[in-house]
């Protein structure tokens, strides 16, 4: 007997694999490994979805009304070019399912999201990544893989995993040269944590094109990624072809509610960002006296890298580290087997992290203050 088979390609794709949440045996784990807020989730949101409890038999506002208002005001952009998703992993999605299919390319720099490359060949497209340079998306090398076959152009910035931004006067080249009918999608799921005048998070480039949008996050900074929340932003054809094309309640009305008290409170972001400053400087310099290697990074997380590391080695850090309960994320699937990514957590997450990998390298911790 036959059985009902799948669309072309669908079984060529590698399922996305989250990171690890436990350690068998373990009852208590520091989790480093999902970039995940480290502070945790503001009152106000944790308050306003407790509020909710008596109301989830009702369906949510199929529009996301209150909260594209609250975004629009928060960012002074126009709601009506907002559409909200569950997470902007569905953002991704249904770009991919609107704007490509067989025998289209959809483009991404070499170490970019994993999720760039599942959602095209979910839609039947062909992933295509160009390489990068120092770990950093190269515009040159991405205008030079366009093809007549190109449909979609995404670019995370700060990139995860590696951490690395591209200068608002490249991102802007990039737009410039590339062609119109390609749709360039800004991933900015960290926006948040940076505070650069030169930084573009692809804001501005919405408004001055037809062919870019930007996708954000509740999942990072705002401590809502067991909610899956995220938005995007783009020209009007575009967000009216994600309305077409999305779920009719796409969003829960518990995500939306904790969404739209967590935009307001900017006291909560300011501390966050201050937090992973701190924390993110002093980790990245005390790995990098341990004689690891740890490229700047611009998120909340930390690419560690351990090439000419004294014959020590990505993979048996990571089961020495979940050895002492601590868990992290392996790069191999980012096609940097050597590396590790190192979320940031509270001040002892991060100690105990440095103090772990002395003791792996058989190195005296010498620890900044």
């Amino acid at each position: 007997m036959s059985s009902p088979a799948p669309q072309p390609g669908i079984l060529d794709i590698a399922a996305y694999v989250g990171g690890e949440s436990a350690i068998k045996g373990a009852k208590k784990v520091i989790k480093l490994s999902s970039n995940e807020g480290a502070l945790g989730v503001p009152d106000a949101a944790q308050s306003a979805f407790a509020e909710l409890a008596a109301e989830l038999h009702r369906y949510p506002d199929g529009g996301s009304t209150a909260l594209r208002h609250a975004i629009a005001e928060a960012h002074g952009v126009d709601a009506e070019r907002i559409v909200c998703g569950h997470g902007s992993d569905e953002i991704i999605s249904l770009l991919c399912q609107s704007y490509a299919g067989p025998g289209d390319e959809v483009l991404y720099s070499a170490h970019g999201f994993l999720m760039y490359a599942i959602s095209a060949k979910a839609a039947g497209a062909t992933p295509v990544a160009a390489p990068e340079t120092d770990l950093t998306a190269d515009v040159d090398a991405l205008l030079t893989a366009v093809t007549e076959r190109t449909r979609l152009l995404f670019l995370a910035n700060p990139n995860n995993p590696t951490g690395s931004l591209v200068s608002g006067s490249e991102l802007n080249r990039l737009r410039r040269e590339l062609r119109d009918d390609i749709l360039l999608v800004v991933d900015a799921a960290y926006a948040e944590y940076i505070d650069d005048a030169d930084y573009e998070s692809g804001q501005a480039m919405v408004e001055a094109a037809d062919n870019v949008v930007m996708t954000r996050t509740f999942s990072k900074i705002y401590g809502l990624g067991g909610l899956r929340l995220g938005w995007g932003y783009g020209p009007p054809a575009v967000v009216d072809v994600l309305n077409r094309v999305r779920g009719p309640f796409n969003v829960s009305a518990a995500a939306l509610a904790a969404g739209l008290a967590a935009v307001g409170d900017t006291e909560f972001l300011a501390r966050s960002r201050a937090h992973n400053d701190q924390w993110r400087a002093w980790t990245r310099e005390n790995l990098q006296v341990l004689g690891l290697t740890v490229p700047p990074s611009a998120g909340n997380f930390l690419l560690v890298c351990f090439a000419g590391a004294d014959g020590h080695d990505a993979e048996a850090a990571d089961e020495f580290l979940k050895g002492r309960g601590i868990i992290i994320r392996r790069m191999a699937g980012y096609g940097l087997p050597d590396c590790l990514r190192i979320s940031i957590g509270l001040e002892d997450e991060m100690r105990a992290v440095v103090s772990a990998l002395a003791a792996f390298l058989g190195k005296n911790e010498e620890t900044a203050s």
